[in-house]
């Protein structure tokens, strides 16, 4: 009814430039929101332990911020946050770009809880979650087919980065360079449109320039400065992302989640009375960088400061290294936020260091704000594996263009030698190892939309180990298949009997009462685990060279899984991939 509507008053591509239109501002109201409702606790956080001089709440209130999010999540969301832009791209490669509901609004509430009280995470994630749930969800109430729903919902996140940072440009190609990885270029349009309409309005409600604006160029004779500061800020990016996911396994051991987040959130809180840049996102703090007031870093720490020049860098450093861990244990614990904000703060901290510290050797002369800025798009370059999105973000959100050479030197070194030693982004690990990952590749692409649990044919008669000869000739006399499943009392599955290895015994009557099946039954060339991928189960199909597979959940029989039934599904599902809308 909704579908005929839209297209008989308004027609698919006007309904969809429309509808990206109405994203792009749903997604930067709930931005606004965001913002405003950490700023809010932030601003009461600092007032009471600053203004108030009760500076040792600094080391409980990330503590209470994850504890207020595991409560959230526990009570409201049954223990299921889904958290970032893995959990997206998770929806678009396994659930056919359908983001739940619950999407909408949970990721603001945990992330406004985790980063207002001190979470040291950024809100990028989060917004990029809300805006693809808000596309996703606009596209199913409308009857939207499935490539218009995954292209809705990469409008939604592109429009949260544009509203988050007021950088309309970036926001599209983040669209581009991290979701939809094999989208036609048609398809632009509408996520151009839906991140122009998203910064429009929240520049008009929330204003203000995330960053100071660049205008100096830069000097040609600095290149071998940009080249060397490339390499380190790569290694620094696999630096990053290994110590991101050596704490996610650690957390991930822990089993209890009031426990872990409290024992999580003291941990941060420590870093943070230490270290207090690493409070929230950290971006006041790269705005004095900024403007050149790096000491402004040192004037709420508590370490004892020194007259040594080199403190500063040192403790930049410091800040770089353990920024990437504040961020893994705030989510860890229980919080959410993203690695987005943390990699451009680690990015400041990391170009000012090196331009500092080659001020300081007397064997150059670098504007430190400019390699403070390139730091921050090689770093986001390098653990988002995204170098366009962090090129023309960096850009624009500190109107940088002077440095568009440098930035993309930087950037795309920064980017091959990190993807050298991970080949894998902050964002895909995870998934790329589960085999759960949406790729280029048509073959890959269309089998990973493909779930072993819907193509298990359940018409195969299964006997028991234990049953004689007889049971099995009744069973081959009401079965139009030639494999008999063998499973045991509780179902797990023994072995197979296929029908061509006992034709012989059929016509010995001597032997029906006397042969046991576990007798006559032999174990199967492979067996396919019903949460594998498509992938692997092609791969089992490819290696063995037979036509059907016994299916197991935790060595339990379910059913067969025929390769012909795939082949016949993998068409129609190629014939859908490759359906693009005008």
């Amino acid at each position: 009814m909704i579908e005929a509507w839209r297209k008989k008053y308004f027609g698919s591509s006007t309904s969809l430039i429309l509808a990206s239109i109405a994203i792009g501002l749903v997604t930067a109201l709930s931005a606004v929101i965001l913002k405003t409702g950490v700023r809010v606790i932030q601003e009461w956080v600092q007032y009471i332990s600053l203004t108030k001089h009760f500076h040792y709440l600094l080391f409980i209130f990330p503590t209470v911020g994850i504890l207020l999010t595991t409560v959230y999540v526990q009570v409201f969301r049954k223990g299921n946050l889904g958290r970032g832009v893995a959990n997206i791209l998770y929806c678009i490669s396994r659930k056919s770009s359908f983001v739940p509901k619950d999407k909408l609004y949970s990721q603001m509430i945990s992330s406004i809880l985790t980063v207002g009280f001190g979470g040291s995470a950024g809100l990028e994630a989060p917004i990029a979650a809300t805006g693809s749930a808000i596309g996703s969800n606009t596209a199913r109430w409308l009857k939207f087919s499935y490539k218009e729903r995954m292209l809705l919902l990469a409008c939604g996140a592109a429009a949260g980065i544009s509203a988050i940072f007021n950088a309309p440009i970036a926001g599209a190609i983040f669209a581009f360079e991290i979701l939809l990885v094999d989208m036609a270029m048609p398809a632009i349009v509408p996520i151009l449109i839906a991140s122009a309409s998203s910064s429009l309005l929240s520049q008009l409600i929330y204003s203000g320039q995330p960053y100071i604006l660049i205008t100096d160029t830069w000097r040609s004779n600095h290149l071998l400065y940009y080249v060397a500061f490339a390499f380190i800020a790569a290694f620094s990016s696999v630096y990053a992302i290994r110590v991101y996911f050596y704490m996610d396994e650690v957390f991930a051991g822990k089993k209890r989640p009031y426990l872990k987040a409290i024992a999580g959130g003291l941990l941060l809180g420590l870093l943070i009375f230490i270290f207090p840049p690493l409070y929230g996102e950290g971006y006041d703090m790269v705005q004095h960088m900024l403007h050149g007031y790096a000491d402004a870093l040192l004037a709420s720490s508590f370490i004892i400061k020194t007259e040594n020049v080199w403190y500063i860098i040192d403790f930049t450093v410091a800040l770089m290294l353990l920024k990437v861990i504040a961020t893994s244990v705030t989510i860890g614990a229980g919080g959410n936020g993203g690695m987005f904000g943390s990699s451009l703060f680690m990015g400041a901290m990391c170009g000012y260091a090196f331009a500092h510290s080659v001020n300081l050797l007397g064997i150059g002369h670098l504007n430190e704000v400019h390699f403070t800025v390139i730091g921050m798009a090689a770093l986001l370059s390098g653990v988002i594996h995204a170098p366009l999105t962090a090129i023309f973000l960096i850009a624009e959100i500190t109107g940088g263009y002077a440095l568009f050479v440098p930035l993309m030197i930087v950037c795309s070194v920064s980017f091959l030698v990190c993807r050298y030693f991970e080949p894998y982004s902050v964002y895909t690990r995870k998934l790329a190892l589960a085999g759960e990952l949406r790729t280029t590749d048509k073959d890959k692409l269309v089998l990973s939309n493909m779930k072993v649990e819907d193509y298990i044919e359940k018409d195969f008669i299964p006997v028991k180990a234990n049953y004689t000869l007889r049971t099995l000739v009744i069973a081959i006399a009401h079965s139009k298949r030639n494999i008999f499943p063998v499973t045991d009392e509780a179902g797990l599955l023994c072995g197979i009997i296929m029908l061509d290895n006992v034709r012989e015994f059929m016509f010995a009557d001597e032997l029906y009462d006397k042969t046991l099946l576990k007798e006559l039954m032999i174990d199967p060339v492979a067996t396919i685990d019903v949460h594998e991928t498509m992938q692997s189960v092609m791969k089992k199909f490819e290696d063995s060279g037979v036509w059907n597979l016994p299916v197991t959940d935790h060595d339990k029989y379910l059913g067969f899984i025929s390769k012909s039934k795939i082949f016949t599904h993998y068409r129609q599902e190629l014939i859908r991939e490759v359906d693009v809308p005008g």
